[in-house]
């Protein structure tokens, strides 16, 4: 059978939906496995780990578990924990952007749960959702409705009149409060605002529908059909009213911003994250680790995003010139010690979506193995911590230690010594666990 972890992953649900109506709390044994705890540079030696419930329950040669505990013999394989991707849009991938502007809501959310799933069997067990409709998705997933990454949502990405974001045509100007809301508006992808008022009200509308962070796009974007990468869009007493809203409700701001204009208006308004950054200069990126804001960085490369769009398009050349800061972002990066997370950004493609480990492997150019892999788990931990009691998980992800969450990969071969084992999961995670349950398991075949 060609997708033989289909069937398996169906009888998981079921046996999770009967396990939790009983209340029983499994167990499963990790036996002769060496630990890339999240943490460190070096794998443990080969020993066991015990996970109880949805916790990890002990670690050491000494843990024992019950008469009716799953075993899993890893026979020297190495167990880290799942991957968290801090930039995904679980909306955004498998439509195009003709069905988000025209398409049937129903065929879009079927597309996003397939998706939800495909991002799990790669691996990654969390992601941070910037932009989209994703609470549906979130509470379908919670509820073991549909296997998929624990979600953090930002809702609605917040914009202004032309900025990146606002996807309206020109027919629709001038606005003048007679019209309704755009269509992509009504569905929760994006949302204009053009004043301190109504940005403070867009902010509380996404915190009401359960956002656990705030998106605001600052600058220009590369997809967007008016927004110049130049230009620099909210102003500081706009940004402000946004920190201030998002403040009050214990979490934080993140920005849309490449350039060192749009970076340096949302860290003076208090904002905590910014996104992207690839066409600031250093003494931003400088004032960005003095500051101790956090960067979240994507590999925008042209081994990914060099087809991305039609030849000679506005959209073709701002990728072009994002490109080339990649490789001045990162060194940035590593001279200040910046903060940061890392995340993909995939829009409007499966095939993409599915290079999502190779993504993470790309960083290779810039950081050892394990400064890669720390990024993807612990780092991306302390990240999402930001959100702080408006974080939709309480327990510890990206480490493996007693009463973390049980997120685990179990990995065919050493990714401290070949990160390209997470470029090809099919092959290289043998299991895949998220909060206690299998939802991969080749080694039972």
């Amino acid at each position: 059978m060609r997708f033989p972890w289909r069937t398996r992953l169906a009888v998981t649900v079921l046996a999770l939906t009967l396990g939790n109506a009983a209340g029983a709390q499994t167990e499963t044994l990790f036996r002769d496995v060496r630990i890339f705890d999240g943490n460190g540079d070096a794998l443990t030696p080969p020993t066991s780990v015990l996970v109880r419930g949805n916790q990890i329950a002990g670690i050491g040669e000494a843990v024992t578990a019950g008469a009716e505990a799953t075993i899993i013999d890893g026979g020297g394989r190495v167990l880290m924990p799942g991957l968290i991707d801090a930039h995904w849009h679980t909306m955004l991938i498998r439509q195009t952007p003709e069905q988000m502007l025209f398409g049937d809501v129903g065929f879009v959310n079927l597309l996003a749960g397939v998706e939800a799933t495909a991002t799990l069997m790669r691996g990654f067990t969390t992601v941070r959702d910037m932009g989209g409709p994703s609470f549906g998705l979130k509470q379908a997933i919670d509820a073991g409705v549909v296997p998929g990454p624990r979600i953090w949502p930002s809702g609605a990405m917040i914009t202004v009149t032309s900025g990146h974001g606002d996807f309206r045509p020109l027919t629709d100007l001038p606005r003048d409060g007679s019209r309704p809301l755009s269509r992509v508006e009504e569905l929760g992808g994006a949302l204009v605002a053009d004043s301190p008022d109504l940005i403070r009200q867009r902010v509380r509308e996404q915190l009401m529908l359960g956002a656990s962070q705030i998106k605001l796009t600052a600058g220009g974007g590369v997809a967007s059909p008016h927004s110049p990468l130049d230009v620099s869009t909210f102003t500081l007493e706009e940004l402000k009213a946004a920190v201030e809203a998002a403040s009050n409700w214990g979490t934080y701001v993140a920005v849309h911003a490449y350039t060192t204009e749009a970076v340096r208006r949302a860290i003076d308004a208090g904002v905590k994250v910014i996104e992207h950054a690839h066409l600031m200069d250093d003494e931003t990126a400088k004032y960005m680790a003095e500051k101790d804001i956090w960067l979240s960085a994507q590999p925008i490369v042209p081994a990914f995003f060099g087809n991305m769009f039609p030849p000679g398009s506005s959209q073709a050349e701002k990728a072009e010139e994002v490109m080339t800061g990649t490789d001045n972002l990162y060194r940035m990066v590593k001279a200040h010690d910046i903060k940061t997370a890392f995340g993909t950004d995939v829009l409007f493609s499966e095939a993409m979506a599915r290079r999502q480990g190779e993504m993470l492997a790309s960083l290779k150019e810039w950081f050892t193995p394990a400064e890669i892999l720390r990024q993807a788990t612990s780092t991306n931990s302390e990240f999402l911590a930001l959100s702080g009691l408006r974080s939709p998980y309480k327990g510890k992800l990206g480490v493996i230690e007693e009463a973390a969450l049980a997120d685990l990969l179990l990995v065919d071969g050493d990714p401290l010594t070949n990160i390209d084992l997470v470029a090809d999961p099919e092959r290289s995670f043998v299991l895949i666990m998220k909060d206690g349950q299998i939802y991969k398991n080749s080694l039972a075949n």
